[in-house]
């Protein structure tokens, strides 16, 4: 199944002349859902403090069965809303540090100030927790114009709070930050900035004001879905958008897409492909065209079964300039 919701782009698949396959399954993406304590004008889950949707202990259990199960999961990669805040975040941690599986957990940073969650960062650093929190600039004004007023300093506390820990520098704690472009205000789009060259400049800024140590910078392209598709439609951009990122489609990145390897769970155990097909509710599919839960894989005994990634217009931004993922740039 392909989704194409304007006419003016080529679908996809055609444009990769091929369906795109799955590749191994080595990457568990839980969303465990959209309870956060900030409400970013990017979000394409579109959490907030607002939302109530989270993981239930049912479907905790049968994740933790899952992790168990199959020892071909390297990753389990936490999301939301804020994962910490979410039911199933310390189970989930403890199950997969059990099976010696990379815990990733992608984090706002100011959950840590949240009362009941002061604990998190030293709970992240004795199970070896690898952290990639959202700072969408290395400068004050831009970071709290998207996600609120006082972000950027709770975040910059709670980086300082992490390299206290050990994080940056310990080879076992990783601390990632993760960049994401401002939203487009005029239809003159630009790619998102090289990721290497971005490092650079964070490291250097952020060492020289803050004293502060971090391990990679992951650049990540905002894709027209959720909150940024809102603002795109608003603004009359969406089509334009997809265009551009069509215009900038490069094959070299289809070998690394994460959507190939990872199976992206939701807070009801449903299987999607990646964390964007989950916020479109573009369930991933059997060869025999039927929607996968957490409980179906578990019956099937297998991690393997989807053939066929399902594919829509934003998989162009995945796939512009040097590509965009989880993980940062893929080329």
């Amino acid at each position: 199944m392909t989704v194409n919701t304007i006419t003016t782009i080529t679908p996809f698949n055609q444009k990769i002349k091929t369906p795109l396959l799955k590749d191994k399954i080595t990457v568990l993406q839980i969303n465990l859902g959209k309870k956060c304590n900030l409400a970013c004008r990017h979000c394409h889950v579109e959490a907030s403090p607002k939302r109530t949707e989270e993981l239930t202990p049912k479907i905790c259990e049968q994740l933790q069965q899952l992790i168990a199960k199959f020892p071909q999961i390297q990753t389990v990669d936490l999301t939301g809303g804020a994962p910490e805040l979410n039911y199933g975040f310390k189970p989930l941690v403890d199950t997969a540090r059990q099976y010696n599986k990379e815990i990733i957990v992608r984090s706002n940073l100011t959950i840590y100030f949240e009362e009941g969650f002061e604990d998190i960062p030293v709970y992240c650093g004795e199970n070896k927790v690898r952290i990639v929190a959202s700072l969408p600039c290395y400068l004050e004004d831009n970071v709290d114009k998207v996600r609120g007023k006082g972000v950027y300093d709770q975040s910059i506390k709670a980086i300082q709070w992490l390299n206290d820990l050990g994080y940056g520098t310990d080879p076992d704690l990783i601390l990632d930050l993760v960049y994401n472009p401002p939203l487009p205000t005029t239809t003159k789009f630009s790619l998102t900035a090289d990721q290497y060259k971005l490092e650079t400049a964070y490291k250097m800024f952020l060492q020289e004001h803050f004293e502060i140590n971090f391990n990679n910078l992951l650049t990540i392209t905002n894709l027209p879905i959720g909150r940024t598709k809102v603002f795109l439609e608003k603004q009359g951009f969406i089509d334009d958008y997809l265009s551009f990122l069509e215009s900038n489609f490069n094959p070299t990145t289809i070998n690394n897409l994460m959507c190939r390897n990872q199976l992206s769970i939701d807070y009801l155990g449903n299987v999607y492909d990646c964390d964007f097909n989950q916020m479109e509710n573009l369930p991933a599919k059997t060869d025999d065209g039927e929607d996968l839960t957490v409980a179906k894989l578990l019956a099937m005994d297998s991690l393997d079964v989807i053939e066929k990634v399902q594919t829509a217009p934003y998989c162009y931004g995945c796939t512009a300039g040097s590509g965009s993922s989880c993980g940062g740039a893929l080329s």
